[in-house]
């Protein structure tokens, strides 16, 4: 039922130029015949007309029906499949994001208001994955997604079904448990080694995200690391935010929550020694906006040759015009050979 809604477009509508010629044809299936000399036709005047007498020119309309048909089809119509694709070559991407408690540290900013670290990465998420103003967001890539504060889980599997994904993350949270508050950066890196190892795909690549050091997991980042590069997996990895204090909410005895400035630390060292053992690149965002553009940078770096060549791929319809036209003049021929007939 789509496609019949889809537009028709004509391979050859130079074709339609042959269109008057119905006019010609319909003008010689009308014209007077032969006539008989009657010495008068005043009886003939107030005679009923029937309905054989009103329809007498109908197989002269079915034949015309019949030629605009032929016409039609000699013009190939026809309608496009745009979402046909050349073989796309894409990635498979492992977005691995930090959830720990210094992730509600609140110097990011998002217009005029203040967000926490975790909510400005789910929205450049979004928009890496989706495509925003500045991006074009990655339809040809599967993208997966891991979590990890004290602990690492894998929130979705490499997948091409990115509105489920980009939920998943607008439903991530801060781990503000003390169990799970803590930092366990190689547990995150690993897990995401380990989706993308079993996975067929010939380019692999992790993005990772923390704004901390590792102090938790039994996996060390750098053995994580070695095993991406064992497997072939470029690793790009992301600090967020900066070493020093930012205020972060504290709830008080009294039940009220507070914003108090916090010491924060980040391991950038190590995060460029992840990237540089696989073939990646270090990058550092102090705000929001420092955020997104490192995400547009990965953007660029990470794309698939032809990753945008499309082609239509048409679906004909010439072969409805043709029936239909046998069909008319089947139809006007069974007419004027029987009810229609007329003396010669």
């Amino acid at each position: 039922m789509l496609e019949l809604l889809a537009p028709l477009e004509l391979k050859d509508p130079g074709f339609l130029a042959l269109l008057p010629l119905a006019i010609v044809v319909f003008w010689l299936a009308t014209r007077e015949r032969g006539s008989i000399n009657f010495p008068t036709l005043r009886a003939l005047t107030h005679a009923p007309s029937s309905l054989k007498i009103r329809l007498r020119q109908l197989p002269a309309w079915l034949i015309t029906a019949s030629l605009v048909c032929l016409i039609v089809a000699l013009s190939g119509p026809r309608t496009g499949d745009e979402q046909t694709r050349v073989k796309a070559e894409g990635i498979a991407i492992m977005l691995v994001v930090d959830r720990s408690g210094s992730m509600d540290a609140r110097d990011f900013v998002s217009g005029d208001y203040s967000v926490n670290r975790l909510d400005a990465v789910k929205q450049v998420l979004s928009d890496f994955v989706l495509g925003g103003e500045q991006t074009a967001g990655r339809p040809d890539d599967l993208v997966g997604l891991v979590a990890f504060g004290t602990y690492a889980d894998s929130m979705s599997p490499l997948t091409l079904d990115h509105a489920n994904l980009i939920s998943i993350v607008a439903d991530l949270d801060v781990a503000t448990e003390q169990g799970e508050s803590a930092t366990a950066i190689g547990e995150g890196l690993g897990l995401a080694v380990e989706r993308l190892r079993v996975h067929a795909a010939t380019s692999k690549v992790v993005v990772l995200l923390t704004d901390g050091v590792n102090n938790a997991g039994a996996l060390e980042p750098l053995q994580a690391a070695e095993l991406a590069r064992k497997y072939g997996i470029t690793v790009y990895t992301v600090g967020a935010g900066s070493t020093g204090m930012a205020p972060i909410p504290v709830r008080m005895s009294n039940g009220q929550t507070v914003l108090r400035p916090q010491p924060m630390q980040m391991d950038s060292r190590t995060l460029k020694r992840i990237a540089t053992a696989t073939d990646g690149r270090y990058f550092h965002a102090r705000d929001a906006d420092g955020l997104a553009e490192v995400y547009r940078e990965i953007d660029a770096l990470e794309r698939s040759e032809i990753n945008d060549v499309k082609y239509l791929q048409y679906r004909e319809h010439y072969i409805w015009w043709v029936l239909a036209a046998l069909g008319l003049l089947a139809l006007a021929q069974l007419l004027h050979s029987t009810w229609l007939a007329r003396l010669p």
